[in-house]
């Protein structure tokens, strides 16, 4: 499966942004879906999950309250909202998919996630 993320910009800080995660060559309902952020000499860390029965999401508890992970599944697509964002929200955005269900103790873990797409840069102001 081939992933694109996009809806990445600046913003200033309060404000909301929408990324989207779209998938072609397979069925994105397939999918177990995650997004991960790299701010600037920092490691990848882990934003939000969906799982593919897409009853269950996952949060990091620095984004709880302000991020929401949804599906679209006429487009195909997996939606990260992020209100009330701050400066230090700034990274570049991943989207990552994993067919099998992952281990929930292991969702929070890059190498969990088998397929990445390339990042969108999401520039908070202060």
């Amino acid at each position: 499966v081939q992933l694109q993320a996009c809806g990445g910009g600046l913003v200033q800080a309060g404000g909301s942004l929408r990324l989207s995660c779209a998938a072609s060559g397979r069925t994105f309902s397939l999918f177990n879906v995650a997004w991960f952020r790299q701010a600037p000499g920092k490691e990848r860390e882990f934003v939000a999950a969906i799982r593919r029965s897409d009853t269950n999401t996952y949060l990091a508890d620095s984004v709880k309250g302000r991020f929401s992970i949804s599906r679209d599944m006429a487009k195909n697509t997996v939606h990260l909202q992020m209100n009330s964002l701050k400066p230090e929200d700034t990274a570049v955005y991943y989207c990552a998919v994993k067919e099998n269900r992952p281990i929930t103790s292991a969702i929070r873990m890059a190498g969990t996630w088998t397929n990445w797409g390339q990042g969108t840069l999401v520039t908070v102001s202060s």
